[in-house]
């Protein structure tokens, strides 16, 4: 009974925790390199892409100075882990009518280190 116990503790423990936990920063400084081309991490420096400086808290669309679609304008999203891992996995399947025209992150460790990057970059 206790070593079921035990293993059920640890299954819900491990189904529980969030891999955002275990992402690394650095490691998202390499698949950033991806996503530079077209987006910045400076406040107002926008590209191709808008800036990434501010996204996380905020409704799609939000950054000023920037054209966005009429899809991304009318999308009811509020940027957090959650909604950028979804929108990273496949852009254009996420959002359709998307500008975006990045095919996506495949792995989700990549994922979860470039939002970790992102974070610590954008405070």
């Amino acid at each position: 009974m206790r070593k079921s116990l035990l293993v059920a503790f640890g299954l819900a423990l491990a189904l529980g925790s969030t891999s955002a936990s275990a992402a690394d920063a650095n490691a998202g400084k390499k698949v950033f390199k991806k996503c530079k081309a077209c987006h910045s991490l400076k406040p107002g420096k926008k590209k191709v892409g808008p800036t990434l400086h501010g996204v996380l808290g905020n409704k799609a669309a939000g950054m000023k100075g920037y054209k966005y679609s009429k899809a991304m304008k009318a999308a009811d999203i509020t940027w957090d882990d959650k909604t950028l891992d979804a929108y990273l996995t496949k852009p254009k399947k996420f959002l359709k009518g998307t500008k975006m025209s990045f095919a996506g992150l495949k792995k989700q460790k990549d994922r979860d280190n470039v939002i970790a990057y992102i974070k610590e970059n954008t405070k």
